[in-house]
C-alpha cells in the first residue's frame, strides 16, 4: 500500500500562529504563495477537546484550496501521523527576524 504524504504547515496570520494539517502541499502558480490543499483535521466526537480546532475547521469549511505568501510561512513538515490543528497567540519571541526578502524582475534596488 503506499505511503498517504501528510504535512504539517505552521504560518503566521493577523498576529496568530496557525498549524494546520493537509495532504497537498506545493509552490502555486501564483509566485511568492504556497498552495495548500486537501486540508486534514481530527474526526468529530461527542466531546470537544480543542476548540480552536473547531475554529479552524470553521474557517476552512468551504475552502478548496489556500494560497499562504511565502513569507508568512515558518515551517513545513512531512509528518507521519497527524497532530490537532491550531491557532495560538504569537507570544512575539523572534520579533528580530527578518523574513528573506522576495524580489521579482524589474525591481530596482536602492
Amino acid at each position: 500500500m503506499p505511503k498517504k504524504t501528510l504535512y504539517k504547515v505552521i504560518f503566521h496570520n493577523q498576529g496568530k500562529i496557525y498549524e494546520i494539517y493537509a495532504k497537498s502541499v506545493h509552490q502555486g502558480a501564483m509566485f511568492g504563495f504556497i498552495e495548500i490543499e486537501k486540508l486534514v483535521f481530527g474526526e468529530k466526537t461527542t466531546v470537544v477537546l480543542d476548540p480552536t480546532e473547531e475554529n479552524l475547521k470553521s474557517e476552512f469549511s468551504d475552502v478548496t484550496r489556500t494560497y499562504i505568501p511565502m513569507h508568512s510561512v515558518i515551517r513545513i513538515d512531512e509528518v507521519n501521523k497527524q497532530g490537532t490543528a491550531k491557532i495560538t497567540e504569537n507570544t512575539g519571541n523572534g520579533e528580530n527576524v527578518m523574513p528573506f526578502p522576495v524580489y521579482t524582475k524589474g525591481e530596482e534596488s536602492n
